[in-house]
């Protein structure tokens, strides 16, 4: 990238009028590459996201740093606007006006309630490029109901009943997994509706659902389903239906997983390097159909040699055979290694709280994202963004009296 050229979105105004993951973590998707995002949150305490770290479900640190607010609130400017004070509608209008993307996630009823729908805004600025976000979908019986990740992302699609394990309880998924997900698919709807704006001059609708990215994540098993077919149940490593495609303990206590798809090639490779040329020759497992159909009897032999070495060691001695296989790995894992650096998976930060966050999954050639700072406080940034707007000092005072500002 030349020194002059500017961020991709650079000049970019965008008004996230979202709360917890989902919208805000697309707005900061694009405040890395550039765009001007104002944060629009309640007086008081603000996005509710912002208290998340406090959550049992969370990761926690003894000082209860707020780390995901650095991941989620990072590069915006916050403005704290009561939307339900009339007084609020005349800031808001003037900030729709002069912006290129809002994102709401709302439900339907509170953005009829608050004249925040398309119909509503597009008069006002018919060049914005509006982005919704709901659990469900903007229509049907359940356009209504509330969504979270774990309800409509992973629950609804299928996801978490397809990964367990046969006759055992359906998993639960880890924090935010699916808004992550999701919120890189408002990115992809944001810059389509901005391309159909280059062309032709006008804004519009775009947006998504987690229960649709849920879906399309689950898209193999829900492809399947539509013509009749069927997901076999998981088994349990102790019981697969092909040994050579398990997981398998290591001796350190970590799971190694051998994906031996093409044995009809590898089987003999595998067998020399776990130590087991006598499997190669044992009439139980030389045909690959026999292999799979005897797979009870093939993983009893293959528990024992996987138990017996660690995970460094197995890594060595696979690592040079060709034979595809992984670690589960552990968070903490993630953190000190060498290929999450080269991949560009972590930002430094200027943030001695927080000197470290986790980039967003775009790569380009040509810009990097931008360093952040401390994300905002709450209606840090009020008087700035209502100046850029045209209001006086007088105005601002007499907002902040009625209680439309924070």
């Amino acid at each position: 990238m030349s020194e002059a050229e500017p961020l991709p979105l650079a000049g970019l105004v965008v008004l996230d009028i979202s709360s917890f993951i989902a919208g805000p973590a697309a707005a900061v998707a694009l405040a890395d590459f550039g765009a001007d995002v104002i944060k629009i949150e309640p007086p008081g305490e603000g996005d509710p996201h912002r208290q998340n770290y406090k959550s049992p479900n969370y990761p926690r640190r003894d000082d209860q740093v707020n780390f995901p607010w650095q991941l989620d609130g990072r590069l915006k400017r916050s403005l704290s606007l009561d939307l339900k004070n009339a007084s609020a509608r005349t800031i808001l209008e003037r900030l729709l006006k002069r912006a290129d993307v809002m994102i709401v996630n709302f439900p339907p009823p509170a953005r009829e309630r608050l004249r925040l729908r398309w119909e509503d805004i597009e008069p006002l600025n018919p060049r914005l490029v509006y982005c919704s976000l709901t659990g469900y979908g903007e229509t049907g019986p359940d356009r209504d109901r509330p969504g979270f990740d774990i309800t409509a992302y992973f629950g609804r699609s299928g996801i978490l009943d397809a990964a367990r394990y046969e006759g055992g309880p359906p998993g639960i998924s880890l924090p935010a997994q699916g808004d992550r997900a999701t919120a890189m698919t408002l990115v992809a709807a944001i810059l389509l509706g901005l391309r159909r704006r280059d062309r032709t001059g006008k804004g519009g609708w775009v947006g998504t659902s987690l229960y649709a990215n849920g879906v399309w994540a689950n898209g193999t098993s829900a492809a399947g389903a539509l013509v009749g077919a069927k997901l076999p149940p998981r088994q349990a490593p102790d019981k697969p239906r092909n040994a050579l495609t398990n997981l398998y303990r290591t001796r350190d206590d970590r799971w190694l997983q051998l994906l031996v798809v093409r044995d009809d090639r590898l089987w003999g490779t595998l067998c020399e390097a776990i130590g087991r040329p006598d499997l190669a020759t044992d009439p139980r497992f030389t045909d690959r159909e026999e292999r799979k159909t005897r797979s009870l009897e093939l993983v009893q032999e293959l528990i024992p040699v996987f138990a017996s070495r660690t995970y460094a060691d197995w890594e060595a001695i696979l690592s040079k055979t060709g034979i595809p296989f992984g670690v589960i790995g552990r968070v903490t894992d993630v953190v000190t290694d060498e290929q999450a650096q080269h991949a560009g998976i972590f930002a430094d930060t200027a943030n001695p709280e927080v000197p470290r966050t986790v980039n967003n999954p775009i790569r380009l050639g040509f810009a990097k994202p931008r360093t952040s700072g401390p994300p905002p406080a709450v209606g840090e940034h009020n008087d700035a963004v209502l100046r850029e707007a045209g209001f006086s000092a007088s105005e601002i005072a007499a907002l902040k009296k009625s209680g439309a500002l924070g």
